[in-house]
């Protein structure tokens, strides 16, 4: 039976008597193939090529697992046939990896149950970061049985297939369509094509290039046209992995992917279920490359949110680990830019992103950059905590912003006190102004009564004719 017709029509076991066992279906089925049920059953440790084509042609036909006409029998008589080739091809004998005959077969097989199209999702509203495996609300794929044994035949022949061999049958459409499959909303597949499309690039080192601009595009598609795309976590995985190898100095083209496609995930606002893996990214380019710091931090800022406290907190987070991962001096270009963001955070409503940017005063590294660059810093650092004490809502924010006072007038005294006097003028100054206006403002309303009395007998008169 070639692959297409297998495609076309189900195996014929459908009509059996319910008396009907496992072992009939294997002797049935050998009518078919010309395959012992004893081969199916214990399969030899080298199976003969023709056997083993004919068991893939069985298999590329691809069962719904919903559809009622189909035999639970028959899913456990293509299961035993996957785990067979399976076995075959993580214990090939000599040259079957390298026959053309099997391997496209094998490659029809793989493509015939997996590139299917992905079913829309099952809750649209609920965002996928907040699905794990335990939720009643993740869609899961129903042919896993079968799925999850196709993942690891293909996982089995990229490890141990010849590389050239390995390209002329692994072509671009096939990697593509790979990718298309990162919008599964199970999860279990898309760990396991993380670990598959990894091994891939691992291997053709030919097709890397256009294995990481496949990835760019759905990064891109996702940071500026959709809503919701499942797998992006599991995509920065792969690239995190993938920048680790990056040699340096890094090329224009690595450069460009940060500035491009990572840093304008951060503006997204399902950022928080990928964050971790994004992070990750961003300080392995941190670690090559430590003159990028001023590129990184102002895109973070200026994709700050303004009423999204939970994406706040993990940029701020984020912020703390890059002060962290380069040196003093690299640092002086984005002192006054970080440092006047943590400030306005400071005065936040929002309890917890006062409180995490209040205890960025803990990190020695932080206020060190804070210290060498102070006469930018503290004025509005001085602002932002005088503010909380006399306004916040917040008790502990209160106390803690009293701490963190405490802790830079012991450092700089002098300054702080300057600070201090500046912004107690300034209020002076804004009290003077807002005075000045309402006195404008009375006069304005004055003048409009006076103008609006003299009027009124002249409307009264023309109204009377």
């Amino acid at each position: 039976m070639g692959a297409a017709a297998a495609a076309r029509n189900p195996p014929r076991c459908s009509s059996m008597k319910k008396t009907t066992t496992l072992q009939h279906l294997f002797e049935m089925d050998s009518k078919l193939h010309g395959i012992s049920s004893s081969t199916l059953l214990a399969p030899s440790t080298e199976p003969e090529t023709d056997e083993l084509i004919s068991m893939i042609s069985y298999c590329t036909f691809v069962f719904t697992f919903t559809d009622s006409s189909e035999s639970p029998l028959q899913h456990e008589l293509k299961r035993h046939k996957l785990l067979h080739i399976l076995s075959a091809v993580r214990s090939p004998k000599r040259g079957l990896l390298s026959d053309d005959r099997f391997l496209s077969s094998l490659i029809t097989m793989l493509s015939a149950n997996l590139f299917r199209p992905i079913p829309p999702p099952a809750y649209p509203c609920i965002p996928p970061d907040t699905l794990d495996e335990e939720s009643p609300a993740i869609a899961f794929t129903p042919s896993w049985p079968h799925l999850h044994i196709v993942y690891d035949i293909l996982a089995a022949l990229v490890s141990s297939a010849d590389s050239k061999i390995l390209q002329s049958h692994i072509n671009r459409s096939f990697l593509c369509c790979l990718v298309s499959l990162f919008q599964s909303e199970d999860p279990r597949e898309r760990d396991r094509l993380k670990n598959v499309y990894h091994q891939i690039y691992s291997r053709l080192t030919s097709d890397r290039g256009f294995m990481r601009k496949s990835m760019n595009n759905v990064f891109l598609h996702f940071a500026c046209d959709t809503e919701r795309h499942c797998g992006i976590a599991e995509l920065l995985e792969i690239c995190g992995s993938i920048i680790n190898g990056f040699m340096v100095p890094l090329k224009e083209e690595h450069k460009q992917f940060l500035v491009k496609v990572l840093l304008p995930l951060h503006k997204h606002k399902g950022m928080q279920g990928y964050h971790q893996q994004l992070s990750y990214c961003v300080s392995q380019f941190m670690q090559k490359e430590p003159e990028l710091i001023g590129v990184v931090v102002r895109r973070i800022l200026k994709y700050w949110p303004v009423t999204n406290c939970h994406k706040e907190l993990l940029l701020i987070g984020e912020l703390e680990e890059l002060v962290l991962s380069v040196e003093l001096e690299q640092l002086d270009e984005v002192a006054v830019l970080l440092c006047s963001q943590v400030a306005r955070c400071l005065n936040s409503t929002n309890s917890q992103v006062a409180e995490k940017a209040l205890y960025l005063w803990n990190n020695e590294q932080f206020v060190k950059m804070a210290m060498q660059s102070k006469e930018g810093v503290l004025p509005a650092v001085v602002e932002s905590l005088e503010n909380n004490i006399k306004c916040h809502w917040n008790k502990t924010v209160q106390d803690l912003t009293i701490s963190v006072k405490k802790m830079i007038e012991e450092l700089e005294p002098g300054l702080y006190s300057k600070c201090l006097m500046e912004l107690q003028l300034q209020k002076s100054i804004s009290e003077q102004e807002e005075k000045k206006r309402k006195e404008r403002w009375e006069r304005l309303e004055l003048a409009a009564a006076n103008k609006n009395l003299f009027l009124q007998p002249n409307c009264v008169a023309y109204a009377s004719q």
